[in-house]
């Protein structure tokens, strides 16, 4: 019984060190979901600068609006050669595009969702993720550095361009920190990064998000700003015809 007393004070000081003990992947990868998705719709204005191999560097403003996990909206409102660009993510994954000059909405096909979205690192697949747990399976969990460390494998007949993923997130608030994008040759081709992360009205947020491309040596950088919860979005104002409606 001294013993045991003597012991039990390591096996709670293990515990406590280890808090994803009695967690599965998929349980934590579930939780890492839900935090990205906590609330019911959301707003803001991103900061994002292109920058090439050769440290040139262009900016965007850009416009963004979220409700549940698949309503999605994304404006461009600066420069004035991209005013009024726009992506759209309807229910079961249908995607558009809306280019002024052309005055007409273009539903993305499946198999061009692999493509880059007007010259950032974030193809048309990156864009419409708002969770994993749709479409990959944790299968393996360890700690690298103080956080989560999950390897994500596609499910079965899953509509995805990547063979796996690695990712990243806080033990403590299972915000998801970094996202390594493996191709179908198993080659990292992409890193996304997540900091300043903070607190806003009860969710967790990263406020500066940078995907890189190891190929192009290339980088796209976004910052938010004006970040707003739950104003009661309704579903219309994710349509086509908001698509199209011009930038004020």
């Amino acid at each position: 019984m001294r013993r045991f007393k003597s012991i039990l004070p390591i096996l709670i000081l293990i515990f406590y060190a280890f808090p994803s003990w009695g967690q599965t992947p998929d349980v934590i990868l579930s939780k890492i979901d839900s935090v990205q998705n906590a609330f019911s719709d959301m707003s803001a204005t991103e900061q994002m600068r292109l920058i090439d191999e050769e440290n040139r560097i262009k900016e965007r403003v850009v416009e963004i609006q979220q409700k549940g996990k698949e309503l999605r909206m994304v404006r461009f409102r600066e420069p004035a050669d991209v005013r009024g660009v726009g992506f759209l993510r309807l229910a079961s994954d249908r995607l558009y595009l809306y280019l002024p000059a052309f005055r007409k909405v273009r539903r993305i096909a499946s198999s061009a969702t692999n493509e880059n979205f007007m010259g950032t690192d974030f193809t048309y697949e990156d864009m419409s993720r708002s969770s994993y747990s749709e479409d990959y399976l944790a299968r393996d969990m360890s700690m690298q550095n103080g956080q989560y460390r999950l390897l994500l494998e596609p499910k079965s007949g899953a509509d995805v361009n990547y063979h796996h993923l690695v990712i990243f997130a806080d033990t403590s608030n299972y915000v998801l920190r970094k996202v390594e994008f493996y191709n179908r040759e198993e080659e990292k081709t992409k890193e996304l990064t997540i900091n300043d992360v903070e607190n806003i009205d009860g969710y967790w947020m990263g406020k500066t998000m940078s995907m890189k491309s190891l190929e192009e040596n290339h980088e796209t950088v976004l910052k938010l700003s004006d970040i707003r919860f739950d104003q009661g979005l309704s579903d219309s104002e994710f349509s086509q015809r908001t698509l199209k409606r011009p930038i004020r």
